[in-house]
């Protein structure tokens, strides 16, 4: 590269700062755009491949693959219906079976999702490249009303192991219908896991069946139809139904023959789904709108820079005399050519880096904002190998960008400069 040509390059563009910014502000908008899309669409699915590994079934009420993955393991939606214990213990007990985690949804705890399970969970529940879970602080729940809560949830409102807290009913962010009968003591906190997880308050299954004592089709009980926290402790309470199961098998060559026996319930409608297949089957279903949002993401990148250059047209007739001069002190048309083209790719270099720093910047704010609303942590890295290549890319296409006003200046003569026109 030329040095001399580039600091000229520099310092005409500061001569003219004001539409140098605002071309460095339109290019870093749409470069933020673009990556932001793909830093989008990449952390997501990287975030949502982690959630749950090891795991070779998920079993559920009949209904969509889709639907049973989001609600089991990411705690978006709800369920249709329930799991019956019967038969919940009759799969557990089959020969191909190692191990089953039931889990119970359904309460909240200050818009965190309530997952009502058995101690195996904290066993069994491997997430990432089959890391187990662990725990910061305490210990899994031993006592009834015992609760194990995620690194977010102690994070967010200030919980530490020993304090109390108290379940709503619903799984909205505000539950109005409160179990202050039975307050829970908090008894393990579990490490940062960038899972639904670190949202998520965990309970036992008895404990479920518990403060839910006289409550009918989600009503509370009447007067006198309640049990005290006391008197549930002499109860037995055999959970009736759960939410999901999470299986784990004694052969993953198993894993189709066991999925077709449970799709086949004959005692009540159940799916069980394979969790990696599920999550392909998401992907396909939003791949359409991935592509489309990186399309409109590249058009406005192109619209950008088409910007560039029609600004960069229009200046070129106030720049016939500049282009005269440096002509008239020894620059050849190829000199002039290149120092449009050097405009153009300092414009883009600029614009993209400036993109790429907005892009961080908005990530920090909207990362806890998104890990909220929509469960998936997207993680604040370095820039992968793809986004480097779209960042190089887009400074090629400044470049490319500026070979039309480049090329017109290169055929203009040194008369053309000079001349006054009256």
């Amino acid at each position: 590269m030329n040095a001399p040509l580039l600091r000229l390059a520099i310092k005409s563009l500061l001569n003219r700062k004001t539409t140098a910014i605002l071309t460095i502000a339109a290019i870093a908008l749409s470069v933020t755009l673009l990556l932001g899309v793909e830093k989008t669409r990449v952390g997501a699915r990287a975030s949502f491949s982690n959630t749950i590994s090891g795991t070779d079934l998920i079993v559920g009420a009949r209904s969509g693959s889709i639907q049973l993955l989001l609600y089991s393991v990411f705690r978006i939606g709800d369920a249709t219906n329930n799991i019956s214990w019967e038969s919940y213990e009759d799969i557990r007990d089959w020969p191909e079976v190692a191990w089953s985690v039931p889990i119970s949804l359904g309460d909240s705890h200050q818009g965190f999702r309530v997952v009502g399970t058995a101690r195996d969970y904290f066993r069994h529940y491997n997430y990432g490249r089959r890391q187990a879970l662990i725990f910061g602080s305490g210990q899994p729940f031993e006592d009834l009303f015992d609760a194990v809560i995620g690194a977010d949830v102690a994070a967010e409102l200030g919980y530490t192991v020993g304090d109390n807290i108290v379940l709503a009913h619903g799984a909205g962010a505000f539950g109005f219908t409160k179990h202050a009968d039975k307050p829970f003591m908090i008894s393990g906190i579990i490490a940062k896991t960038g899972t639904p997880i670190d949202r998520s308050v965990h309970v036992s299954l008895e404990a479920i069946e518990a403060i839910h004592i006289g409550w009918q089709d989600g009503r509370q009980p009447r007067p006198g139809q309640a049990a005290s926290a006391t008197e549930a402790r002499s109860l037995a309470l055999q959970p009736k139904a759960v939410t999901a199961v999470l299986v784990g098998l004694k052969s993953r060559m198993a894993s189709f023959a066991v999925q077709r026996r449970i799709n086949t319930y004959g005692n009540e409608a159940l799916l069980a789904i394979l969790p990696g297949v599920a999550l392909q089957q998401l992907w396909d279903a939003i791949g359409g709108a991935e592509t489309a949002l990186l399309a409109i993401s590249i058009m406005v990148v192109v619209t950008g820079f088409m910007g560039m250059t029609a600004v960069s047209l229009s200046a070129l007739n106030e720049r016939r005399r500049e282009m005269a001069i440096l002509r008239s002190v020894g620059a050849r048309p190829a000199h002039i050519f290149l120092l449009l083209v050097l405009e153009s790719g300092v414009l883009a270099a600029a614009g993209a880096l400036a993109g790429a720093a907005a892009l961080y910047a908005a990530l920090c704010i909207a990362q806890p904002i998104i890990q909220t609303r929509f469960g998936f942590y997207l993680p604040i890295d370095w820039p992968i190998l793809w986004e480097l290549k779209l960042l190089g890319l887009t400074i090629v296409a400044g470049c490319i960008s500026g070979f039309v006003p480049a090329l017109l200046a290169y055929r203009r003569s040194l008369a053309d400069g000079m001349a006054i026109r009256v």
